[in-house]
């Protein structure tokens, strides 16, 4: 059954620009001369040096708020976790690295100390991460190769060839971070926003698969020489399969033992992550289990297995860096790229904001002093980082526990990890390994939902396996750009007369913001387009949530004392925020306009937000995510949202990738501004508790408001879509006639 709804007459004189110009006062934006922006950089005062400080220190910030009684207890059962798991990584992942074990252990110490100085992160564990373990390492094995001579490099003199790979590691480890910190001085952070989600993960999937290859010689104990090159995993394979007769029984034996053990124990921490405060250590238990086992038994001397032994230090090389350049700088990018990328997790979890540039600043010094120190490249690990977080860790005290924990075994306790069989190790990577390769299971999901970017995964994954890392890395970079150019090429355009309210002055309806998006969103300017939205609606939507949860704690507690307090409006939590009020205990509703006087909480003058998407000609999966939170953010503060002239096949993309739910509506969508207006306009006559329009549409007589039409036609509204195949009509006049304006 149709319903009844209201017809408007809608007519307004054809405009040109000129026309245009003359109803309408252009607005001149004033751009700094280059001697302006030079002015401004070179002028120092008091506050910009104390603002300069606490950027460069961020431990200024957090450590002044400290809270000693209620975060240090945390701090501490964490950072033993941490250190637990981030020793057994160090010693695991050297093994990528072409290093000997004990190298993690300096890995896992030195990088943190400069790291929790310098870096905006609170929650992140800085230390080995396998990616960039098995990059440096094929740089080592390049200049050191297994079989042949080394480089020509003078430095290498009398040194043999383990302290020649260790001056190639930790060499190329202070090159990455010399790059990381010319990057952060030079404000460069921005380039990460061109690794996007799919690119990350097909690139670490293929990391993955090279680690499991590398690892294959210690599981089996067999001798297989490291290569490098294009193609190098396949010769690899080769090389295992014709020497695989030779395994060494006691290594297979105990390697799979390990994993099986680590495995189960794994889902478990997984199944009862809730109840267990702290995760089950579980690779730290099998190590020293591992240990005991092999020195009681001799296992290096009756059963030929090959053990962690010891290894002195040596320093770094300036004709290495010449001879790494082009490898230490996709290091440093996928170091940065995979260490912001989790921090952002966590800061968005916990209400805090980082600094990617700072970010590179603090990674560039964190690795510049650990290579002065001989350990090789560090950036962060998803798993360890969680077990950092859940585990209670607030800040990055919990880090520097875990760091004081690695040089404590490397200085005391060292000779007890002598007698631990590297296929322990490489067991323990392998089982690791689980997150990385089960994302093979994203590429039937990017085939439906989004093509384009399941060819970035495939493309980039295949190039990484089959020509190396490096240039995986760059092919990967070049397939996305494709796509990019590719999607914005072929997108269907339409003319649209809407003018942006940059350049023109037109009144918006009090309470109501517009807000045009002039182009696609996709992965590298979602968090631009985040940004400048807070920024036109004069407040951060998570921020005003945040500070009503709190406002709301305080009002449960006076109500417990004041039973006779009355209120209304319902409060809104979510799980994503993890907020520890429970809304089931408030039964009440407030009016975040008439509080009590103690209680203070900003503002919202909006209440409804209209985004035009007639210039969003395609969506990807990575900004899909953000546009889905940065809509719910408004949602949950009470702010109508619209978005209209959205494409039909964008629409149909949000269907498919399962963007609408309880919250985001299809309701939300409109077929043009005039629509969303109208029906902003008749929920506020309707809603006279929240109305702030002053003078709602008179009734008895029709309203004319002058339009025009993008094909020149001036008819009303029913005739124009007889005659006109249906064109959609556009606003440019001020709303004078239905809104009052003086008030």
């Amino acid at each position: 059954m149709a319903t009844l709804r209201t017809q408007y007459v809608v007519n307004r004189p054809i405009y040109s620009e000129d026309s245009f110009a003359e109803d309408f006062e252009k607005v001149s934006r004033k751009h700094k001369t280059i001697l302006g922006h030079l002015k401004d950089y070179v002028t120092w005062d008091s506050k910009r040096a104390k603002n300069l400080a606490l950027r460069l220190l961020p431990i200024i910030g957090w450590l002044r708020t400290y809270r000693l009684r209620e975060w240090l207890p945390g701090d501490v059962v964490s950072g033993i976790s941490t250190g637990l798991v981030s020793i057994m990584q160090g010693l695991a992942f050297s093994l990528l690295a072409e290093l000997p074990p004990i190298y993690g252990l300096y890995t896992a110490f030195f990088p943190m100390l400069t790291y929790f100085f310098f870096g905006t992160s609170r929650h992140i564990s800085v230390g080995s991460f396998p990616v960039l373990s098995l990059m440096v390492g094929a740089v080592v094995l390049r200049l050191v190769p297994n079989e042949g001579d080394p480089a020509n490099i003078s430095a290498f003199q009398g040194l043999n060839k383990t302290e020649q790979r260790v001056l190639v590691a930790y060499s190329v480890t202070f090159l990455m971070g010399i790059f990381q910190l010319a990057m952060g001085i030079f404000q460069v952070g921005f380039i990460v926003v061109y690794l996007s989600d799919t690119l990350v993960s097909g690139f670490t999937t293929a990391a993955a698969v090279h680690i499991l290859v590398s690892q294959l010689k210690f599981v089996l104990g067999i001798d297989v020489k490291g290569m490098t090159g294009v193609f190098s995993i396949i010769r690899t394979l080769e090389k295992i399969f014709t020497g695989i007769t030779g395994t060494n029984i006691c290594d297979l034996v105990m390697s799979i033992v390990i994993m099986v053990v680590v495995f189960l124990v794994k889902i478990v921490n997984d199944k009862y992550i809730a109840k267990l405060k702290v995760p089950i250590p579980i690779e730290a238990i099998m190590t020293v289990i591992a240990c005991g086992v092999s020195y009681g038994f001799d296992f290096q001397n009756k059963f030929g297995v090959q053990v962690v032994g010891r290894m002195p230090p040596s320093a770094p090389s300036v004709e290495v860096f010449q001879e790494s350049a082009l490898e230490a700088f996709p290091i440093a990018i996928v170091g940065f790229a995979v260490g912001f990328s989790v921090a952002k997790v966590y800061a968005i979890k916990h209400d805090y904001t980082i600094d990617g540039n700072q970010e590179l600043i603090a990674f560039g010094i964190s690795n510049m002093f650990g290579a002065s120190f001989r350990s090789f490249a560090a950036s962060t690990a998803l798993s360890r980082t969680a077990v950092q977080e859940s585990s209670g860790g607030k800040t990055q005290v919990a880090g520097l526990i875990s760091a004081m924990m690695a040089m404590i075994v490397t200085v005391a306790l060292g000779f007890l990890l002598q007698p631990l069989p590297t296929s322990v190790l490489g067991a323990l990577v392998i089982v690791n390994l689980k997150g990385m390769l089960m994302q093979f299971r994203e590429i039937p999901y990017l085939w439906r939902k989004d093509k384009p970017d399941c060819v970035v995964w495939v493309g980039t994954c295949l190039a990484s396996i089959l020509l190396g890392l490096d240039l995986g890395l760059a092919v990967g970079l070049g397939v996305e750009l494709l796509t990019v150019v590719f999607r914005t090429q072929l997108s269907d355009w339409f003319p649209h007369i809407l003018r942006s309210n940059t350049l023109f002055q037109m009144y918006e309806p009090k309470g109501v913001k517009i807000f045009r998006i002039p182009s696609p969103i996709f992965f590298a300017n979602i968090d631009f387009f985040r940004e400048k939205l807070v920024e036109a609606v004069g407040f951060n939507p998570l921020r005003i949530l945040r500070k009503r949860n709190k406002a709301l704690r305080k009002i449960q507690k006076s109500q417990q004392k004041q039973k006779e307090v009355k209120l209304h409006s319902l409060m809104i939590l979510t799980e994503m925020l993890q907020m520890p009020t429970d809304n089931k205990e408030i039964p009440f509703q407030v009016d975040w306009n008439e509080l009590p006087a103690n209680i203070i909480v900003p503002r919202v003058d909006i209440h409804s937000l209209i985004l035009d998407f007639s210039a969003v000609s395609f969506l990807d999966i990575s900004a899909l995510k953000g546009l889905k939170m940065a809509l719910k953010e408004f949602i949950r503060i009470d702010v109508n949202v619209y978005i209209v002239s959205c494409d039909v096949y964008i629409q149909e993309k949000l269907h498919s990738c399962m963007f609408f739910d309880n919250e985001i509506k299809t309701s939300m969508f409109f077929p043009t501004l005039h629509d969303a207006l109208l029906d902003m306009l008749e929920k506020t006559r309707n809603d006279r508790g929240r109305s702030q329009v002053k003078n709602p549409l008179p009734t008895g007589k029709p309203i004319e408001w002058k339009v025009i039409t993008n094909d020149g036609c001036a008819h009303s509204q029913q005739h124009h879509r007889l005659c006109c195949n249906g064109t959609d009509l556009n606003f440019v006049k001020p709303f004078k006639e239905i809104f009052n304006m003086k008030n």
